[in-house]
């Protein structure tokens, strides 16, 4: 029996559900529990609240996605997390189950696969899990030109960050409809306005995300269905490859933000139904600024970078 079959075996403790008991709750507990379940209060939220809610979340295994799951268990979701990272998933859902007393399962799935949408909803519905959210967070990033990168790759990009995104969207939305409910979260970037050298690629498949979540969620507005797009700027992360001391300065100043605060102020727009989330006023700012960026800067990153074969 594997690790999925074992936890869902499992029986499961009964949680309160009333906003009642929660609103009292929230008033004694300690940060950040506080701050979670004061969200479960709110009338716009309360019935994606968790406490016997699910939510698949993708990419689920480390860095913003296991991020994710974290902030989703301690608000009492149950959670299928998916990753092509065997050991870490595994790990990461075995430290999760229980939480709050939530079941965490892990599937693994490549998500390039061409049927990568279907192997999840045949998993869902053969352990009669209905799910109420989805986070589309799984992705890959690289700092290179577009002649130079392996076609291996580019079609890594346009099979994680499109047709996943795409297929998994329209398979929960379809189902969501049908019950007239439903939260789905799409991981775009900041970096999806900044047609900038050596991220065509990923700012190009990014600025699908967003075109195709913000479109999606016009789509699905009459249905009680909501489509999110998260559009992060600076985050604490491995992706800028910043020495831990200069990471811990960026923050300080708020150059970037922590994965945990984003997450979760990302969650918060997703269960209230917002179109779009990017976080941070000065990021805001940033896009008008990328959009006014002469060529001669531009180009000046070509030369100075990627001609010197400063690439990730």
């Amino acid at each position: 029996m594997g690790l999925s079959e074992k936890i869902l075996a499992q029986p499961r403790s009964s949680t309160p559900s009333s906003s009642f008991w929660l609103s009292h709750i929230a008033r004694y507990a300690p940060e950040p529990a506080r701050r979670n379940l004061a969200h479960c209060c709110d009338p716009d939220v309360n019935k994606f609240c968790g406490m016997g809610s699910k939510a698949v979340v993708t990419g689920a295994s480390s860095g913003i996605g296991l991020c994710f799951s974290k902030e989703l268990a301690g608000r009492g979701y149950d959670l299928v997390m998916v990753s092509n990272q065997r050991e870490e998933l595994e790990r990461a859902a075995a430290e999760l189950n229980g939480t709050n007393g939530i079941r965490a399962v892990p599937f693994y799935c490549d998500l390039t696969a061409p049927d990568a949408h279907r192997q999840i909803t045949a998993f869902l519905d053969e352990n009669g899990i209905d799910a109420d959210v989805l986070i589309n967070n799984a992705g890959i990033f690289s700092f290179d030109t577009v002649t130079d990168t392996p076609e291996r790759k580019i079609n890594c990009f346009l099979d994680l960050h499109c047709r996943a995104v795409t297929m998994l969207s329209r398979e929960f939305a379809e189902r969501f409809k049908k019950r007239g409910s439903g939260r789905i979260l799409n991981m775009s970037s900041m970096s999806c306005w900044m047609p900038m050298p050596g991220i065509a690629m990923y700012s190009a498949t990014k600025a699908y995300i967003r075109v195709f979540s913000r479109a999606l969620h016009y789509e699905m507005r009459d249905s009680g269905v909501s489509v999110t797009v998260a559009c992060p700027g600076g985050i604490a992360t491995d992706l800028f490859g910043l020495p831990p001391n200069l990471m811990k300065l960026a923050v300080r100043i708020h150059a970037v933000q922590t994965p945990e605060k984003f997450v979760h102020k990302a969650v918060n727009k997703m269960l209230r139904g917002k179109k779009q989330y990017i976080n941070g006023f000065i990021n805001r700012l940033a896009i008008v600024a990328v959009g006014m960026t002469p060529t001669g800067v531009r180009m000046l990153i070509k030369h100075k970078m990627l001609d010197r074969d400063i690439k990730r």
